[in-house]
C-alpha cells in the first residue's frame, strides 16, 4: 500500500517511539507563539488557548514524558506514560463546552487535536470514574460538535485513548507516525500470545499513515523531517497543514461539516462495491429470516454423564448438528469450563442436568453463578419465544474488508470462529417482541471471536439502525464483548464511530435506545455505543471496563474487579449526581437485574416510552 517499502519495525522504534522526538508542547510552542494554557494540571494532557489565522484556536494535546522529565518514579506516575485518565477526558469534555461558548458569542473558533499517546489511562482509579463512558462521550461530542475539527497523529496514536479526540473534520498524521487498534506489544500478545512479535503484529494492522490514507482513516500525510529532533522541520509542515485546514473549514457551513462527519462515520469499513449498496437498493438489507430453530449451548462446556464413571467431557455442544441436549448430559457447578486453562473457577460444586442450566439462562440453579452466554442465550433470555428474526444474517468480513487486511491468519481465524456457533459473525441483528411490544435488537455473539467489533459488526449496527428508523422502531443492545478486533487492524478501531454515529441518528429523531450490559463489557463496545443507552441496565457481575483486568496486569497496573463489575459501578453512581459537573453527560448504570428478570425489567421501560406517546405518535404498538 506504501508508495516505498519501509520497514516497519525500525519505523516504530527509531523515529516513533524515539524519546528525542519533538512533543506536543514543542509543536505547539513552534506553531503557535500567542499559545495560553488554560489549565494547570501537569500530566498528559494540555490545553489552551491561541489566537492565529483569525481564529480562536482551542488546542487539545496528549503528550508523552521528556526523557528530562523521568527524574523519579513519581514522575511517571504523574506523567502517566502521556495516557488520558477520566479526570483528563472530563476536563476535553468540558473545554470544548467552553469553545462552544466562545463561538456563541460571535467569535470564529476553531478546535485543533495533537494525538501522540499508547491509549487511554487503564488504571483501576480511571476505571471507576467511568472511563469507557468517557471515551464515548468525546466521540459523541466531536462528531456533534457544531466548530471546525482538525486533528494530527504527531507520534503515536493508541486505540480509544487516541480515538476519543481524533474523529475530526480534517484528520493529518505525519509520515513516520503510528496510528492502531493498540500498542503493538499489546496486539503481539493478544493475537500470538507473544509480545516480542512485533514485527508480525505491526504488518497485520497497518498502521502506516500511507496505509491509513487508503483505508480513509486519515485525510493526509505529513512528511517528517530526516532528523527525528528537528522541531522546525516537523513544524513548518503542521503550521501549513492547520493553516489551510483551519481557513478552509472556517468557510463552510457548519451543517455542512455535520453532514460530512456522519457521512464519513457511516462508510467506515465499507470496502466492497456490494457493501455501500444505495439506499433504494437497501429493501432487500431488510429482509427478515427466520431465526435457526435450534438452540446450541456453548461449545466450552464441559459435559458428563452420570452413568460414566470417569465422569469424562460429553460432546462439544457447539456442533449445531447435535441433537437437542438430552437430560442425562450434566454439569458440575464450579468444573464447567474446558478453557478453565487449570484455574479455579467459581462454583457450588453441584450437579445438575444440561437442559436446567440451559433453561436458567447458564447460571446455576442453586448458588447463581454464572457462565457467559452466546447469542442465543441472549434472545431466548430477552425475547418472546419464536419472535426473532434475523437481518443480514450472511453478511461476513469478506463482503466488507479491504483486501490488504484479509491475511491468511485472520481466514483461518474466521474459519475456525465459524464453527463455534451457527451464526457468521459476532453481532446478530433483527427484530423481536418483548411481551407483545416489537423491538429492534442488537445482541452481541460472545462465541464468535469473543464478541469483538469488526467491520461486520459495525455495518450491520447500522443497517438495524437504519431499520428501526424506518419501523419506528426502539433499539436495545445486548453487549457481551472483548473489544475492537485486532486482526482486522484500525478499521475496527474506527466500529466505535459508526456505532456512536448510529446512536446519535436514534437520539435526533426521538427513538429510545436500551443498552443492557452483560459479562463481560470491555473494550471498544463499552466505550462506544454500549455506554450512549437513555437507559442502562446490567447483570450484577457483568465486567464493565474499558481494559481487560488481564491487560492491567500484564502490564504492572494493579487490579480489582470486584470494582469494576456492573453491581459495584451501579451503587457508586451516586457519586455521578453529586458532581455533574465532572461527569457531564454520563449517568453510568441505572438498574441491575439478574438474567432472569431482565426481560420483565427492559419492558418496564419499554412500556413507559410507549405510554408516554400520544396515540397519534407511538413508535411501535402492540
Amino acid at each position: 500500500m506504501t508508495k516505498e517499502p519501509i520497514d516497519v519495525v525500525e519505523l516504530f522504534r527509531r523515529r516513533t517511539r524515539s524519546p528525542l522526538r519533538p512533543r506536543s508542547s514543542d509543536l505547539i510552542q513552534a506553531v503557535f507563539p500567542t499559545f495560553r494554557r488554560v489549565q494547570p494540571y501537569q500530566g498528559a494532557l494540555i490545553l489552551g488557548e491561541a489566537e492565529q489565522w483569525g481564529y480562536n484556536n482551542f488546542i487539545i494535546a496528549q503528550q508523552k514524558p521528556k526523557p528530562e522529565d523521568l527524574r523519579t518514579k513519581e514522575d511517571l506516575s504523574k506523567l502517566n506514560h502521556g495516557m488520558l485518565t477520566a479526570e483528563d477526558h472530563s476536563l476535553i469534555v468540558r473545554f470544548l463546552k467552553r469553545a462552544v461558548q466562545k463561538s456563541s458569542q460571535g467569535d470564529p473558533v476553531a478546535v485543533i487535536t495533537l494525538i501522540d499517546t499508547y491509549g487511554a489511562d487503564i488504571s483501576m482509579e480511571s476505571a471507576r470514574h467511568y472511563q469507557a463512558f468517557f471515551i464515548a462521550l468525546l466521540i459523541r461530542d466531536f462528531l456533534t460538535l457544531p466548530l471546525p475539527t482538525i486533528s494530527v497523529i504527531i507520534g503515536e496514536g493508541g486505540s480509544g485513548g487516541a480515538l476519543a479526540i481524533q474523529m475530526t473534520d480534517r484528520r493529518a498524521q505525519f509520515d513516520d507516525a503510528l496510528y492502531a487498534t493498540a500498542p503493538p506489544e499489546s496486539l503481539a500478545a493478544i493475537i500470538f500470545r507473544d509480545p516480542s512479535k512485533v514485527r508480525e503484529a505491526l504488518l497485520i494492522s497497518k498502521p502506516t499513515a500511507e496505509e491509513l490514507k487508503v483505508l480513509g482513516i486519515i485525510d493526509q500525510v505529513l512528511p517528517a523531517p530526516k532528523k527525528v529532533t528537528d522541531i522546525e522541520g516537523f513544524a513548518k509542515p503542521l503550521a501549513n497543514f492547520l493553516e489551510r485546514s483551519v481557513r478552509d473549514l472556517g468557510r463552510r457551513n457548519v451543517k455542512v461539516l455535520l453532514r460530512v462527519r456522519r457521512s464519513r462515520a457511516r462508510s467506515f469499513g465499507v470496502y466492497r462495491e456490494e457493501a455501500g449498496k444505495k439506499a433504494s437498493r437497501w429493501k432487500s438489507l431488510f429482509r427478515l429470516t427466520p431465526l435457526r430453530p435450534k438452540p446450541v449451548p456453548t461449545p466450552d462446556l464441559k459435559t458428563f454423564s452420570l452413568t460414566n464413571q470417569d465422569i469424562q467431557p460429553g460432546v462439544d455442544w457447539g456442533d449445531q448438528t447435535d441433537p437437542v441436549p438430552s437430560p442425562d448430559r450434566y454439569l458440575k457447578c464450579g468444573d464447567m469450563s474446558l478453557k478453565a486453562g487449570g484455574l479455579e473457577e467459581q462454583g457450588c460444586g453441584k450437579v445438575f442436568p444440561l437442559t436446567e442450566f440451559i433453561a436458567n439462562h447458564y447460571v446455576c440453579p442453586n448458588c447463581g453463578a454464572s457462565r457467559i452466554m452466546g447469542a442465543m442465550g441472549w434472545i431466548n433470555c430477552l425475547a418472546d419465544p419464536d419472535s426473532f428474526q434475523e437481518l443480514n444474517r450472511d453478511l461476513t468480513a469478506h463482503h466488507l474488508l479491504h483486501p490488504s487486511l484479509m491475511t491468511q491468519e485472520y481466514i483461518d481465524f474466521l474459519i475456525k470462529q465459524d464453527q463455534r456457533t451457527p451464526f457468521h459473525e459476532a453481532l446478530v441483528t433483527g427484530e423481536a417482541s418483548i411481551f407483545g411490544l416489537p423491538v429492534a435488537l442488537a445482541i452481541c455473539e460472545f462465541y464468535f471471536a469473543g464478541g469483538t467489533m469488526g467491520v461486520v459488526f459495525g455495518e450491520k449496527f447500522f443497517r438495524l439502525s437504519e431499520y428501526a428508523l424506518n419501523k419506528r422502531l426502539p433499539l436495545i443492545s445486548l453487549c457481551c464483548s472483548g473489544g475492537a478486533r485486532v486482526l482486522e487492524g484500525t478499521p475496527a478501531l474506527m466500529q466505535m464511530v459508526k456505532t456512536v454515529n448510529c446512536i446519535t441518528r436514534l437520539k435526533r429523531d426521538g427513538l429510545p435506545f436500551l443498552s443492557i450490559l452483560g459479562d463481560p463489557s470491555t473494550g471498544g463496545a463499552i466505550a462506544s455505543y454500549a455506554a450512549l443507552g437513555d437507559v442502562i441496565l446490567a447483570e450484577p457481575n457483568a465486567l464493565v471496563i474499558f481494559t481487560g483486568p488481564r491487560v492491567m496486569e500484564a502490564r504492572g497496573f494493579p487490579v480489582n474487579e470486584s470494582d469494576v463489575r456492573a453491581s459495584a459501578l451501579c451503587r457508586n453512581s451516586d457519586k455521578i449526581y453529586k458532581n455533574l459537573e465532572y461527569y457531564s453527560d454520563i449517568r453510568g448504570i441505572q438498574e441491575i437485574a439478574e438474567r432472569r428478570d431482565l426481560k420483565r425489567t427492559l419492558f418496564k421501560y419499554l412500556e413507559y416510552y410507549h405510554n408516554s406517546q400520544p396515540k397519534s405518535n407511538r413508535y411501535w404498538s402492540r
